[in-house]
């Protein structure tokens, strides 16, 4: 006779929320909007910032409500991010291509028909800041993206950081 397991022994993973499904997604959106063109690991991580926190650097509403400390985020998407990317990849949603320079993925055949089947609004606003990133950021070299990245994370999600300040010289 077979062996029953309890379904206590079974863990789902139910947060979609920071998760590989969701970077990976977000991930599809950004190539889709560059595409042609390739990036590497840390341009991603620098898109898939700006593009959950746009109104960061004075563009469009944010994605995703501006939450205090966020700054470091992109600091720690490195390895949710590849793993997105992986996942992704494994369903031939992205193209990865060894390079001299490193790794760099693009969109492959499969990425905008893929896109398109995502209707909901959220989906939609996704697909507006993906495109808004590419204009905005696309034709910045790895050096520049890194440099601007790296000149303004500093303020960004500091005003928590002054405003508690503020409220704690008020009382």
């Amino acid at each position: 006779m077979g062996e029953e397991v309890a379904a206590t022994d079974y863990r789902v993973n139910s947060r979609p929320f920071n998760s590989p499904l969701e970077t990976g997604l977000r991930a599809l959106f950004v190539l889709n909007a560059v595409a042609p063109e390739k990036s590497d690991l840390q341009r991603l991580i620098f898109y898939d910032y700006l593009v959950v926190h746009s109104a960061d650097p004075e563009g469009p509403p944010s994605l995703h409500a501006a939450v205090p400390h966020r700054s470091g985020e992109w600091l720690v998407r490195r390895e949710l991010l590849a793993l997105g990317l992986d996942l992704m990849f494994s369903k031939e949603l992205l193209v990865k291509s060894y390079e001299p320079a490193g790794v760099f993925y693009s969109a492959s055949e499969l990425t905008a028909p893929f896109l398109q089947h995502l209707q909901s609004a959220y989906s939609m606003r996704l697909s507006q800041l993906a495109q808004w990133v590419g204009k905005q950021f696309q034709t910045y070299t790895d050096a520049q993206l890194s440099s601007y990245m790296n000149e303004h994370l500093g303020r960004w999600g500091a005003e928590f950081n002054r405003e508690s300040i503020l409220r704690r010289v008020a009382i």
